[in-house]
């Protein structure tokens, strides 16, 4: 199990969950800090080996629902592949010896909320898209090396989801979201469609495919229009048409209200399931954007960032005070269950053969079956 974090030598403004609507930390967090990279064994939680990557003093400031460290690391079972968004793309053997590293050069993001979209490997590639103010971009790295491949300019600004390797019936492509177009490219980074979905102010979740469909989404709490579209696999050029999105033949189903903030949703079956940072949970026929139900409160109320997750005809959702709600799968909403961990839980879990791993304010932990 691999872990990022950065560790500050002073005292900053602590994390904590709810809605900035753009009020935050605007200065560089204070003192020294130390970009660390983990893994531990996954079946004990013994520290296997740590890496500090860098040492220093941030030069840009981040969101303060985040820290330094907001991108999830990868693998392609050979090399660990870590980006701190703002400071470099670093590649380990899976013993923890640093094998490359390619910097990135900081740029001035929207609120000053730092970089966040996390590397996705495929192939022998490693993709990283940063949309900033200044000079955005979707990048290849050779994975055995670290060379640059190809670099594509963004015409993007306030972009924040991770890119999508969408593997389909037609081709393998990179799916990626933007507040300006939504764009879909080759693995040698030439645009091959693209459409102005009238997406959010913010675009935070990351597309995913299901059902031989990719789904795009986008909902900044403080917007009217917070998309979701479904789209078929083989697009070329422009798919914008006059009369909107209904008789696009590469969009099956398009609503024009169904998005969240920050989570990203799940599609469980043929159910496409929303979590809204304010607490609400809302289900779409994930086969014909039609909608089962509308929004649900949790109770108790509790607020969202980590996306949900889903298995044995349950869906689960982690709140950022740490209770994960767990929820009847279908077309009824009914809370059958809630655990506490008590503590802030920003991070998405992740699930790994029968354990649950989950990431709170402090502590890892991992969950599974009591017999194993």
């Amino acid at each position: 199990m691999f872990v990022s974090s950065v560790i500050a030598d002073e005292e900053n403004v602590k994390p904590k969950g709810g809605l900035y609507l753009g009020r935050g930390v605007r200065d560089p967090a204070k003192g020294v800090h130390h970009w660390m990279v983990y893994c531990f064994d996954l079946h004990s939680g013994k520290e296997l080996w740590r890496h500090e990557a860098h040492t220093g003093r941030p030069v840009v400031p981040r969101h303060p629902k985040s820290s330094y460290a907001a991108e999830t690391p990868t693998t392609d079972g050979e090399r660990l592949f870590v980006l701190f968004g703002d400071l470099g793309l670093y590649c380990y053997s899976l013993d923890g010896d640093l094998l490359w590293s390619h910097p990135i050069e900081p740029k001035k993001t929207n609120f000053d909320y730092g970089a966040a979209a996390s590397p996705v490997v495929h192939d022998g590639q490693v993709f990283v898209v940063y949309d900033n103010m200044e000079e955005s971009w979707i990048a290849s790295f050779d994975a055995a090396t670290g060379k640059q491949r190809w670099i594509t300019k963004r015409d993007e600004t306030m972009s924040w989801a991770t890119p999508l390797v969408w593997q389909n019936d037609k081709r393998t492509e990179i799916v990626v979201p933007g507040q300006q177009r939504n764009r879909g490219y080759s693995l040698d980074g030439q645009e091959l469609w693209s459409f102005d979905g009238g997406m959010s102010i913010l675009v935070i979740p990351s597309p995913f495919a299901a059902h031989g469909l990719c789904y795009i989404s986008s909902g900044y709490v403080g917007d009217a229009h917070r998309p979701t579209f479904a789209m078929h696999p083989g697009a070329e050029g422009s798919l914008d048409l006059d009369d909107g999105f209904a008789e696009n033949e590469f969009i099956e189903w398009y609503q024009p209200l169904a998005s969240p903030y920050n989570t990203t949703q799940i599609v469980y079956g043929d159910y496409l399931y929303t979590v809204y940072d304010q607490g609400f949970m809302t289900c779409h026929n994930a086969l014909t954007g039609e909608e089962v139900y509308g929004k649900q409160r949790f109770s108790p109320k509790g607020s969202f960032t980590a996306s949900p997750w889903a298995y044995n005809g349950k869906v689960f959702c982690l709140s950022e005070d740490g209770l994960t709600y767990v929820i009847k799968a279908g077309p009824e909403f009914e809370i059958l269950k809630t655990n506490p961990l008590e503590e802030l839980c920003i991070a998405t879990p992740s699930v790994v053969g029968d354990k649950l791993l989950i990431r709170t304010l402090t502590k890892l932990y991992c969950v599974t079956e009591k017999d194993r």
